[in-house]
């Protein structure tokens, strides 16, 4: 699981500022804006934990420092670790400090709506990232297009039933949080490839819950909870690779690993393995550069006071029934077959991902 890099960006994310500028050398340390050639003001950028995704520590505060230290514009990196009392404190920090720009990825919405209000009456301009905040009102919206996320997850469970040839399987949700507005989206997805084939009494609706705070140890005991109740549970649609991996460790202890189909999403390394050892049935694959690159390009146009010409799409609050000027990306759906595009991609090393147990999975699967 990255723990070298995790416990190192952890400590990054810790840190109260992130100064994404020049240094002396530069001749610029008063305004923090690299060599002088820019007068963008300072971004501000919260991020939601480090618990739910190793993404939030692994990827995307990497990526977002990169690009906002590249564009030679100060930024204000912080981790709210998943307590909504610190989300708002940081932010009123960032708004206290006279940040331009603001980009949230909301605990929930009801308190990311309160920090885009107060972003808003101090004139800052404001960004959702990765999550809509539902009647938050954000100027912009970078994500992904988490429908068909969700779309890609219920195909990559069907096509592995298809191939363990099922006969009316019983199908598992372990969904995402219920305060997180994809994963609502996640669930449209999947249920408009599951339920045609529930309709037809092709497959067979099993149990069906939301997970808290996307947390895998709840994950895990609901999941523990349903197989009890329903052992004749032959497929899993969890919602990401963290509950996907709660669902295979108690499918484990009843060996049923293998056996029944489990999805996933984030490409992490631990769900890259665990497709690799056949125990997952997919993921999802989400270029978070792309989407951090994308954030950064838009923030940083807004802290220069210039239109952005990248937000060409638009998403409608499903609360307000207001359209949200967006930047929807593209998801990848990884299997077996194509984990190499991962590594090929940069987003997991070889290292990282083919340890001694999956050296000779990672053979087979053409990682090189």
């Amino acid at each position: 699981m990255r723990k070298g890099l995790f416990a190192l960006a952890a400590v990054g994310l810790m840190a109260t500022s992130i100064a994404a500028c020049g240094t002396e050398e530069d001749g610029d340390t008063d305004t923090g804006t690299g060599s002088g050639t820019s007068s963008a003001g300072k971004v501000g950028v919260i991020l939601p934990d480090t618990k739910s995704s190793a993404r939030w520590a692994t990827a995307d505060f990497k990526y977002l420092t990169e690009a906002f230290k590249a564009a030679g514009v100060e930024a204000d990196i912080q981790n709210a670790e998943g307590d909504k009392t610190r989300f708002t404190t940081i932010a009123d920090g960032m708004i206290a400090s006279g940040v331009k720009v603001l980009v949230i990825v909301n605990l929930d919405s009801g308190t990311g709506k309160s920090v885009l209000e107060k972003a808003k009456a101090a004139g800052i301009a404001t960004i959702d990232y990765d999550r809509l905040t539902l009647g938050g009102g954000a100027n912009y919206y970078v994500s992904f297009d988490n429908t068909e996320v969700g779309k890609l997850q219920g195909q990559g469970l069907v096509d592995c039933l298809t191939e363990k040839k099922a006969t009316k399987p019983v199908v598992a949700y372990l969904n995402g949080s219920p305060t997180d507005n994809n994963a609502t989206l996640f669930k449209q997805g999947y249920d408009s490839v599951l339920k045609p084939k529930f309709d037809a009494g092709e497959y067979t609706k099993g149990p069906d819950q939301d997970v808290p705070d996307w947390d895998n140890a709840q994950g895990g005991t609901i999941f523990e909870q349903m197989l009890t109740q329903n052992k004749a549970i032959a497929g899993v649609l969890a919602a990401n690779d963290g509950l996907g991996n709660a669902a295979i460790q108690v499918l484990k202890k009843n060996k049923l690993n293998g056996k029944v189909p489990v999805t996933g999403q984030d490409a992490t390394v631990q769900g890259l393995q665990n497709i690799l050892a056949g125990d997952q049935c997919m993921t999802v694959y989400k270029a978070i550069k792309k989407e951090a690159d994308a954030a950064a390009e838009l923030a940083i146009a807004l802290a220069k006071q210039e239109t952005p010409s990248t937000a060409t799409k638009t998403v409608t609050d499903p609360e307000t029934k207001a359209d949200v000027k967006s930047v929807l990306l593209t998801p990848q759906s990884i299997t077996a077959a194509n984990v190499k595009d991962v590594v090929a991609d940069g987003f997991v090393t070889k290292e990282e991902l083919c340890t001694a147990d999956f050296a000779e999975a990672c053979t087979k699967a053409g990682i090189s």
